[in-house]
């Protein structure tokens, strides 16, 4: 038995290595193509090769949930093409020690894909855009926005006109309000650095409004307490998707306390946390389907089955993830819907083929 275990969970493992890796080639290739007209001057050709490698972790993590299902059903359909399944089943293993044989390595991608998602893929990517930047003599902000970034805190509204990379602020415009939504000051600096527990500003022209009047004063430079790190900063600047899972809950706790929407940072946590059980779903219903209607099919045929399931997973959150922001339905609805009808699915026709 421990030796039918390590031969099912190895033809698996090598299945979804060699899908994932086909995937990540096409992906890498396709980069390659898209950005070949960008290379000039100190962005050379091996700049490129460089800057594509680095989004490596990032496609790993990507395609995870597809190569799991798609290499789960190549792995077992070459089993049972070969008739190697029907011999295993005759030696007394049963449906359910199968699929946890199958589910082992699968386990072990898993715990790899959480690993990169939460140290790896935030760093190479940041990385890697920050290099192709510089090569490209190219100052990046990391500004999802040309009219710069807006925060607000408590009672105060926040603009940067921009923010560096290394968390330095470029124009700072601070707008203060009274409880009655009165503005009371305002205030322009023309940078601003984060110095243990504040932000120094520099170079600061202060308007407060009294009544009738104003009154117009300047610093050379200013303590700033808030509770706007430079961490939570570059969380602003940063696309979601490529963010930590603790960086992500550290910044809707943020949120929350600012009684700020954070609608769109708990979709992509829900869909960050329940990704092991999206790959784990997409694999009972691999299994499902080689131990019952394409037991007899070819492998392009199980292939081709693979990828329409995955696109219509895939589908069905993106559509159900816009969805509960412009409905207000909880987000993590969005993201477990899909992931547990597929698992539904999965065990149900497990069950009914045991």
């Amino acid at each position: 038995m421990i030796l039918i275990n390590r031969y099912l969970s190895k033809t698996i493992f090598l299945s979804v290595l060699v899908v994932l890796l086909v995937l990540c080639m096409l992906s890498m290739l396709g980069k390659i193509v898209d950005d070949l007209g960008a290379v000039s001057g100190n962005y050379t050709f091996a700049e490129l090769l460089i800057y594509v490698s680095l989004r490596l972790p990032q496609n790993i993590n990507e395609f995870m949930p597809f190569a799991a299902l798609v290499g789960s059903l190549i792995g077992l359909g070459s089993l049972a093409s070969s008739s190697e399944l029907t011999a295993i089943r005759a030696a007394g293993v049963s449906l359910l020690q199968i699929t946890w044989a199958v589910l082992k390595p699968i386990i072990v991608l898993i715990i790899l894909s959480l690993l990169l998602a939460e140290y790896i893929v935030p760093v190479s990517y940041d990385y890697a855009e920050n290099r192709r930047a510089e090569k490209r003599n190219k100052t990046r902000s990391a500004l999802l926005s040309t009219s710069g970034l807006w925060n607000k805190e408590k009672n105060e509204f926040m603009h940067f006109n921009r923010v560096q990379t290394d968390g330095r602020l470029q124009g700072v415009t601070r707008y203060q309000f009274d409880e009655q939504s009165q503005l009371i000051a305002t205030s322009f600096a023309r940078t601003a650095a984060f110095t243990n527990d504040y932000w120094l500003e520099e170079d600061v022209i202060e308007t407060t409004f009294n009544g009738d009047t104003t009154q117009q004063q300047q610093y050379p430079t200013r303590q700033w307490f808030n509770q706007l790190s430079p961490e939570l900063l570059s969380i602003l600047t940063q696309e979601t998707d490529k963010l930590a899972i603790t960086k992500l809950h550290r910044y809707i706790d943020y949120l929350k306390q600012q009684n700020i929407d954070a609608a769109r940072y708990q979709l992509s946590f829900w869909e960050k946390v329940l990704q092991p059980l999206a790959i784990i779903s997409l694999v009972l219903i691999a299994v499902s389907f080689v131990f019952g209607s394409l037991r007899e099919v070819t492998m392009g045929y199980r292939i081709f089955i693979g990828v329409l399931v995955g696109i219509a997973f895939q589908m069905s959150q993106r559509l159900l993830g816009p969805t509960s922001l412009v409905y207000e339905f909880p987000p993590v609805l969005a993201v477990a819907v899909p992931i547990l009808i597929c698992l539904f699915l999965g065990v149900f026709l497990l069950v009914k083929k045991r």
